[in-house]
């Protein structure tokens, strides 16, 4: 799917006083954007999720406003989605099995990711609902040798020596995006399909296989032991504030910009061992030097062919936004956070 830019001034959503539905709101970027929709003046926000994967507690400071509404629902089951989306102004969807869950149960995860979406869209089309923001992911260039250089919107997937999982979520996400597509093509649906980097920040949980870099070396720090780095430590990982993504999904639904898909990404890409080591020197334990192992082949790992960007300029042009918000300041958030209580998986 091209980055090219189709504009209506339909597609436009103001964002106060309007209805919207975040799918997948029990989790690290649904708690985000809902926030970031209620200080935007939004006069309601059902957060729609069947708790699976999301958690009570990473919405428990959001339960006391009287705009939010909880509804516990599944995706999979059309009925409910048809009743919740009713009166709508716009959608986020980000209910998703990501790489690890996918590695666990695959069959459930394409059901999830595939039919999930094309219940999501059936119930937009039903309730007349104006536009819907879609959580795609930057393993839609896949994994692999081929995934090297700057990865822009027209890069393609990649799967040589990737593992099943990653691939399967990475061709999930694919087609995730082309059902919106579609929905656009038949139906007229407004739509932006936006392609997360690996994403970090306050209430993080441990379901990201690319994420447990930083809370696997912070735990371990407080242990007092040394970070671990797989391999050699020069593996690149582009990482986003939780904080950027709540805002680009606000953005993009106040955009006139539709049918479109772009990258998300944060400011500039990390190695692994310059992230173990920041996350070190953040946890105050600078002394503890970084533990090289060889990979364990019991694990999914997300690796590429070297060194790589994924450029976000296309995401300034269709929606105005940029990420604002850089490793060490966005590491700072997390640990400050995750130090002034216990963690809840999210």
């Amino acid at each position: 799917m091209s980055a090219a830019v189709k504009r209506r001034p339909e597609a436009s959503v103001r964002i106060a006083g309007g209805r919207f539905m975040v799918i997948g709101g029990a989790s690290l970027v649904g708690s985000a954007t809902c926030e970031e929709l209620l200080r935007q003046g939004a006069a309601e926000i059902r957060l729609f999720d069947n708790f699976s994967f999301g958690s009570g507690e990473a919405i428990a400071h959001l339960k006391d406003d009287p705009r939010v509404n909880v509804v516990q629902g599944d995706i999979l089951r059309l009925h409910q989605l048809l009743h919740a989306t009713e009166g709508l102004d716009g959608i986020v969807h980000l209910a998703a099995f990501m790489t690890l869950s996918m590695d666990r149960d695959p069959w459930s995860g394409i059901d999830v990711n595939i039919r999930g979406v094309q219940n999501v869209l059936e119930a937009c089309r039903a309730s007349k609902v104006r536009k819907v923001v879609f959580a795609s992911s930057n393993a839609v260039y896949g994994y692999g040798p081929g995934v090297k250089g700057d990865l822009v919107e027209e890069t393609p997937f990649h799967s040589v020596g990737a593992p099943p999982a990653a691939i399967l979520y990475g061709a999930s996400k694919i087609i995730g995006e082309q059902l919106c597509r579609d929905a656009h093509r038949r139906n007229g649906q407004d739509y932006v399909v936006l392609r997360y980097s690996t994403v970090y920040g306050e209430r993080q949980h441990y379901r990201a296989a690319n994420a447990l870099y930083i809370v696997e070396t912070h735990d371990a720090v407080k242990r007092g032991e040394r970070p671990v780095v797989i391999g050699d430590g020069s593996e690149t990982k582009h990482f986003v504030y939780v904080g950027d993504l709540a805002r680009a999904n606000r953005m993009a639904l106040e955009s006139d910009a539709t049918d479109v898909a772009v990258n998300t990404s944060g400011p500039e890409p990390v190695t692994t061992l310059e992230l173990v080591t920041l996350v070190a020197e953040l946890s105050g334990r600078p002394d503890l030097e970084a533990e090289h192992r060889e990979p364990d082949p019991g694990k999914v790992r997300l690796t590429s062919g070297g060194a790589f960007m994924i450029d976000h300029k296309a995401a300034e042009g269709a929606i105005g936004w940029k990420p604002e918000v850089g490793m060490r300041e966005g590491l700072k958030r997390l640990l400050a956070w995750r130090n002034s209580q216990t963690p809840v998986a999210t």
